[in-house]
């Protein structure tokens, strides 16, 4: 679970942990949320394991692999690509350097624990499943976020394309695409009453969407029970890729 300390990644490392799942908490940074969850996680007698590690970094990621196949025991089955960023820039303001690092977090991030993951379960002739976790700016335009959009819509044709590599090998790529979730990356417009009546105006539901709700989708996804769907992008967003203003 890339980004798995905080946010929609908590709540899915959560998830899965109680589905029975043995749970690699990735981070980077202050170490404190990842290690507060592990322990929360192995405190309900799960499994669990905080791993920082850069994801746009390919020995990091390598060696995350390594260290959960060593801890863990066995090859990861299940992937999830949460790890992303954000900053708001208009197209002229926007510096080079910005542009490259949410790039290299949220879309060469998840092509290269994709091909880790990948890698691992051929070679021991596993099947397995790879959770992208995208964004309804895959589909919808967001100004100032030319850098995110690009990156998200990039996951999608990356995801769908490696669904088609992967298949004869029973490996799985999908996509889920939250709306506006209340997670500290929203933190700004969840405190401000305007802002976030306008944005829930957007929302046929009416509401912003729990990280809950999210994880749900995800562990569906990843789970026998989905076991005919491939390269497809499930919305978790109350309706918002469905508002007119969009279409």
């Amino acid at each position: 679970m890339t980004g798995g300390a905080t946010g929609i990644g908590r709540a899915t490392a959560t998830r899965l942990a109680g589905d029975g799942a043995a749970v690699v908490v990735n981070y980077i940074g202050d170490p404190s949320p990842a290690e507060e969850l592990v322990a929360d996680l192995r405190g309900d007698r799960g499994r669990a394991l905080a791993v920082e590690a850069d994801v746009s970094d390919e020995a990091q990621v390598e060696a995350m692999f390594d260290r959960a196949g060593e801890e863990l025991g066995g090859e990861i089955d299940i992937l999830v690509n949460n790890a992303g960023v954000e900053r708001p820039y208009p197209l002229v303001d926007m510096p080079l350097e910005e542009w490259n690092r949410v790039l290299a977090v949220n879309l060469t991030g998840p092509f290269l624990c994709a091909r880790e993951a990948a890698r691992r379960l051929i070679a021991g002739r596993l099947p397995g499943v790879i959770v992208n976790v995208s964004s309804v700016h895959e589909v919808i335009p967001w100004p100032e976020f030319a850098h995110y959009c690009a990156s998200k819509g990039g996951m999608k044709l990356f995801g769908q394309t490696i669904a088609r590599e992967l298949a004869p090998h029973e490996i799985r790529v999908v996509q889920v695409g939250p709306g506006a979730i209340l997670t500290p990356i929203n933190q700004d417009l969840i405190e401000d009453p305007d802002k976030r009546r306008e944005v829930e105006e957007e929302i046929p539901w009416g509401r912003m969407g729990k990280p809950e709700e999210v994880a749900a989708a995800i562990a569906w996804l990843a789970s026998a029970e989905a076991g005919y769907v491939t390269g497809s992008t499930l919305f978790v967003d109350g309706g918002m890729t469905l508002y007119p203003r969009f279409v």
